[in-house]
């Protein structure tokens, strides 16, 4: 499968991207967000809000109570697995429910909760940019065929804004 790599050069920009992506989600999808602390993962979040009807500025992380749900046109529960001591903590949350839920689930910091996630899901990594001060690279993984359509549909739109943007192979 392939990977989209978008490049974003401010926060305005992460925002937008998020934007676009909430057009392609579905109830029921599930977001890992990966990256450094101060990465963007948070704006990303509020830009899928946005997208799904919900005020961005309602949207913060929830690190220390580890989900805050969001409603809108279509819910969205964002967890964060920063503070996990153990990844069984996940389990306490009652994290099935969500996930297969009515809305979409985004869960920051995914990777230390990962073979909790579904066996499809979209895994998009968030990087600074070195020569850009807010700039960002921002990877989209899809993890089955459905995510894979949502690169898809993402990429065609990116065609039409002011974004740089490459596929590559995904070696997942």
């Amino acid at each position: 499968m392939k990977s989209l790599i978008v490049s974003t050069y401010s926060p305005e920009e992460t925002l937008a991207l998020g934007r676009m992506l909430a057009r392609w989600l579905e109830p029921g999808d599930a977001i890992n967000l990966v990256g450094d602390l101060g990465a963007g993962k948070t704006v990303l979040v509020k830009g899928i809000a946005s997208g799904l009807g919900i005020d961005p500025a309602l949207v913060t992380s929830p690190t220390f109570s580890l989900i805050h749900e969001y409603t809108g046109d279509v819910p969205v529960f964002h967890f964060d697995a920063y503070r996990l001591k153990h990844p069984e903590e996940w389990e306490n949350l009652g994290y099935e429910e969500y996930l297969r839920g009515s809305g979409i689930s985004v869960v920051e910091w995914g990777d230390l909760v990962e073979p909790y996630l579904p066996s499809e899901y979209l895994e998009v990594q968030i990087k600074r940019e070195e020569a850009q001060r807010d700039g960002r690279i921002v990877e989209f993984r899809p993890m089955g065929q459905r995510f894979q359509r949502v690169i898809q549909e993402l990429g065609k739109e990116l065609q039409h804004a002011d974004f740089s943007y490459r596929y590559c192979d995904n070696d997942r």
